[in-house]
């Protein structure tokens, strides 16, 4: 790519989306990084460190792990469970969610060796959600958009499901951390030993991550005392290669979905719905990319001084759909509000008007699962 060449800089958000300056900014000027052809803001556009969140960016001829950024293969995924709608036990579910924080007790080599994955050192971490907005949540079919497509994909209204939110724990900081100590910041040319290398790592960290959301699934399934089956695992942090405008480029997500791998999960805050979608337009647009979740509206320390004054913890352990949320970290109660989140609504009546997706499904949560002492 000629260096006088501007690349494209492009926002998916309507009036009425909550979109800051300061995340615009982020996106103009991360596209002025050598290489850049294309950068997306999709409608969840909130301020990341150093570039936004909730974008996608087309790189000829670079690999930048800064905007992969440190949780490499963080995603979501999404179970059938075996139990049933129909009798919504949510206090007697809500209580049997205990003991998923500590390392999990099984083979964790064994695991990873069965979907062949090799260990990456976390291995104590393997079968934990993490911290920040990551989580799991039990949730029930609230309305079906399209009863076919829902039923070809196992999403049936007689059916509980689990949605698990985590990535690659601290396998991925790692891998940053490395790159940041041998080349700072800096982007690597593609084709390159380093940036192979670090191809390879990042492969591995997503590879991991969807593993660990897998066995969250598992050891909550024990618990409550039934199976699931999988049936979307979707990553929201990671590198792919595209052709974009007839050039060959790599697609950094930071926060951002894949439109090109069939159904999407897109959740709200806790307490708000989450949104089964499929794609409709996979192309460059969007660069190949949708928004990931609602998007935070406010910063972690503002939630928490909005907020301490005008409810108590214990008025966040539920939520306006009648879900319980399990939280025994104060200060993350605050932080992961719903009022802290944009309206989710407003993100996917954006993504369907700028004609990306179909929606599919709602689910409603009922059970929350962050943290426990």
């Amino acid at each position: 790519m000629q260096e006088t060449e501007i690349p494209e800089v492009r926002l998916i958000a309507s009036p009425s989306n909550w979109i800051e300056g300061a995340a615009v900014r982020q996106l103009e000027k991360t596209a002025s990084l050598p290489g850049m052809r294309l950068a997306v803001g999709l409608p969840d556009l909130h301020p990341g460190k150093g570039s936004p969140i909730g974008a996608a960016f087309a790189v000829e001829g670079y690999v930048y792990p800064a905007l992969v950024g440190n949780d490499i293969g963080c995603g979501i995924g999404l179970w059938r469970t075996g139990l049933s709608a129909r009798k919504l036990k949510r206090e007697v579910w809500a209580d049997r969610l205990r003991n998923l924080d500590n390392a999990w007790d099984g083979d964790a080599r064994e695991f990873l060796g069965a979907r062949g994955i090799e260990p990456s050192g976390c291995e104590h971490c393997l079968g934990t959600i993490g911290s920040g907005n990551h989580f799991a949540e039990l949730q029930a079919v609230e309305s079906i958009a399209s009863p076919e497509s829902c039923e070809q994909l196992g999403v049936t209204g007689d059916a509980v499901y689990l949605c698990v939110h985590s990535g690659s724990r601290g396998f991925g900081e790692a891998i940053l951390r490395e790159h940041v100590a041998q080349f700072g910041s800096g982007g690597l040319a593609a084709g390159t030993g380093a940036a192979d290398q670090y191809l390879a790592r990042h492969d591995h960290a997503r590879h991991w991550a969807s593993a660990n959301r897998e066995l969250v699934a598992v050891r909550m399934f024990e618990r409550l005392k039934t199976v699931g089956t999988r049936l979307v695992d979707v990553c929201h942090n990671w590198v792919e290669q595209r052709d974009v405008a007839g050039h060959r480029c790599w697609i950094h997500r930071k926060g951002a979905a894949p439109s090109t791998g069939g159904a999407v999960i897109i959740p709200g805050s806790r307490g708000a719905f989450t949104y089964i979608v499929v794609p409709k337009e996979p192309g460059e647009q969007s660069a190949f990319s949708l928004a990931h979740g609602a998007g935070r509206k406010w910063s972690r320390s503002d939630s928490r001084a909005r907020l301490e004054k005008r409810f108590s913890a214990k008025d966040l352990t539920r939520t306006e759909l009648g879900s319980h949320v399990i939280c025994e970290d104060k200060e993350l109660l605050y932080e992961e509000a719903p009022q802290a989140y944009k309206n989710i609504t407003i993100v996917i009546d954006d993504l369907v008007k700028a004609g990306l997706v179909e929606v599919l499904a709602v689910l409603k949560p009922l059970v929350t699962y962050k943290v426990r002492r």
